[in-house]
């Protein structure tokens, strides 16, 4: 698409909604795989050739006016469609080739998913995993993935899910840090550590129970990333709330206290129910999900012995 004329009506439509959703040019660049300029060019086509104003632009937003609100709605009921028939095709699949998008969180993906993921591959070398490492939820209804592993029982009765395991949280330390420090008898005590904590845009479980929990006068450190979190308590930085299966095998930490009731959470392996008769789809959910409940231990807080051992 070069310029408007290159424009057909679905993609006015969904340029439009992705627009709207992101509430700037930026943002649905982005979501559209596209730079802002060419973004900006296509809306100022749509807009000529319609003959209509869509947005009101500030120089950090953009509001839909009625006439864009109405086309936005009537984007997302074209969406829909476009959703459920391209599910209802794939759901069809039989072959065990193609691609196949995956989310999951970081620490997953470091500490436990390659090694299994590899092991699929080793029988389906056909099919093509796509991973997309990340905190956030992505949307299976919009197919932002076809499988997501993530730490919440799946809700939307579109979905379809299988769960794994519970997983629980709690704090960790470096032998040196809590060699110097002392360790934290109770969480009142915590506040006389260094503690590790998110950003503070973050909107993780985790990081809204330490804002609710711990002083903001503790906090040495802070980053959106766990892995970065881990690594800072290996540094003797600070102590910080971690998975237990993210830090447990790790031979220079340990838990300092036992694991946090409030914060454990499921882990579950979903997809889409359309999707779930997929050959692909359900070739990874057999041999995923059995290698997942393989290592239920260690998911569930039992690597605790193993690294003490080790230690």
């Amino acid at each position: 698409m070069r310029d408007g004329k290159d424009v057909s009506d679905w993609n006015e439509f969904r340029i439009v909604l992705a627009i709207g959703r992101a509430g700037s040019l930026v943002g649905a660049a982005r979501d559209l795989g596209h730079d802002h300029s060419t973004i900006f060019r296509w809306l100022n086509a749509i807009e000529k050739r319609r003959g209509v104003h869509l947005f009101d632009r500030t120089a950090s937003q953009y509001t839909p006016t009625e006439a864009g609100l109405q086309m936005v709605t009537a984007a997302e009921r074209m969406e829909t469609e476009v959703l459920a028939i391209d599910r209802s095709i794939t759901g069809q699949d039989a072959r065990l080739s193609g691609k196949l998008r995956i989310t999951s969180s970081e620490t997953l993906a470091y500490r436990i998913l390659n090694e299994i993921l590899a092991s699929f591959r080793d029988k389906h070398d056909g099919i093509e995993l796509e991973l997309l490492v990340d905190n956030r939820q992505l949307d299976l209804l919009r197919r932002e993935a076809d499988i997501a592993i993530r730490a919440t029982r799946p809700h939307e009765g579109e979905l379809f899910g299988r769960k794994i395991a519970a997983t629980p949280w709690t704090f960790y330390g470096s032998s040196r840090y809590l060699s110097d420090r002392g360790y934290p008898t109770d969480l009142a005590s915590l506040s006389g550590h260094a503690v590790i904590g998110w950003d503070t845009g973050a909107v993780a479980a985790a990081s809204k129970w330490l804002t609710d929990n711990i002083p903001p006068h503790a906090f040495a450190y802070r980053s959106s990333s766990l892995i970065s979190q881990l690594m800072a308590v290996k540094a003797g930085l600070g102590l910080a709330l971690l998975p237990c299966y993210l830090g447990d095998l790790e031979t220079d930490i340990e838990r300092v206290q036992d694991p946090l009731d409030e914060l454990t959470r499921e882990l579950w392996l979903v997809t889409h129910k359309d999707l779930r008769t997929t050959a692909r789809v359900r070739a990874f959910f057999d041999h995923v999900g059995a290698g997942l409940l393989a290592r239920s231990a260690l998911l569930e807080g039992g690597g605790a012995a193993d690294h003490v051992s080790a230690a």
